[in-house]
């Protein structure tokens, strides 16, 4: 068991039968009275939001996840494959639980699984990935003092706003977290 007090964002637990990852977390200590502690959480299996209010010193369960690292396949219509870089086993996961990080995903990139009860349940990717911009808009000359920006399309799908400088065919640093253009390698 572990003290609200000591959730964070990232954190995983157990509620009810249920596996959270926290998602957001804030700790309000009024004038009087005991503190309450707000969470945003993910269900883990289900991919549902939930937000709770805990009052500090309530606990919740915490849980014993294990880690690998593997190496991005394939994807088909409902699971993106994984292949453990030790074992060369191919744990999939489905796209519920990829969301919007499948932008970043093309094949061998490499990532950190999560894993609960031997199922993976959750993917970390690295900080940042190199992709291929497959389509571009053409830049105008005399637009480069302003620093103005422009969409561009990379070999995954994802748009990202890109300086005018960038063109078809450029190899892009974009970052995980944020979506956000970081460098042209």
């Amino acid at each position: 068991m572990i003290d609200v007090n000591e959730l964070r964002k990232g954190i995983t637990f157990e509620l009810d039968n249920n596996l959270f990852k926290v998602l957001e977390y804030s700790h309000n200590k009024p004038g009087r009275g005991s503190a309450t502690i707000r969470i945003k959480a993910r269900n883990m299996l289900t991919g549902t939001t939930l937000e709770k209010t805990f009052i500090s010193g309530d606990r919740v369960q915490d849980v014993r996840l294990d880690y690998q690292n593997a190496q991005f396949l394939y994807a088909d219509d409902n699971f993106y494959y994984f292949m453990n870089l030790q074992t060369y086993e191919q744990p999939g996961l489905d796209k519920a639980t990829i969301g919007d990080l499948a932008g970043y995903l093309k094949e061998g990139v490499e990532a950190k699984l999560t894993f609960y009860e031997e199922k993976a349940i959750d993917i970390e990717l690295p900080t940042s990935v190199d992709l291929i911009v497959t389509q571009a808009e053409i830049s105008v000359k005399g637009d480069t003092a302003t620093g103005v920006t422009k969409k561009v399309t990379v070999e995954t799908g994802l748009e990202v706003g890109v300086p005018n400088f960038v063109n078809e065919g450029d190899v892009i640093r974009v970052d995980t977290r944020t979506g956000a253009y970081i460098t042209r390698v």
